[in-house]
């Protein structure tokens, strides 16, 4: 089984400008882009932080070990409120981190889960 992983990191709003800059100067040469590597990027690590805090990381990893098939069976797993854990995969899914399907079979559910199995984090010096 190949292990799968997401890429983390820092990187201030000058330097992806600058790698945005690169790739169209690039594309207006007619050269070929390669591919980049892909992640999700904060401009500094205590936005970082914020985002991927001790309790939605719990959350990854418990999507990943059970896989709850809703939200609410989520929460239950958790034993948090079921609005708090809404609005944290609501989070991680914008940010890439949790895929989500929504479901209906009688009644509608929205079931998360994780494609990876690490994040590597990145943090440049």
């Amino acid at each position: 089984m190949r292990v799968k992983n997401v890429t983390i990191g820092i990187k201030s709003v000058e330097e992806m400008i600058d790698e945005a800059k690169g790739v169209m100067k690039s594309l207006e040469r007619g050269k070929k882009v390669g591919k980049r590597k892909a992640g999700i990027y904060f401009e500094n690590l205590e936005t970082m932080r914020k985002a991927i805090t001790i309790e939605r990381l719990k959350i990854l990893k418990v999507i990943k070990a059970e896989h709850p098939e809703s939200i609410y069976r989520l929460a239950k797993i958790l034993n948090r409120n079921l609005k708090n854990v809404s609005d944290d995969v609501h989070y991680l899914a914008d940010l890439g981190l949790i895929e989500l399907e929504k479901t209906k079979n009688g009644r509608e559910k929205t079931t998360p889960t994780v494609n990876y199995d690490k994040i590597l984090l990145e943090i440049p010096v």
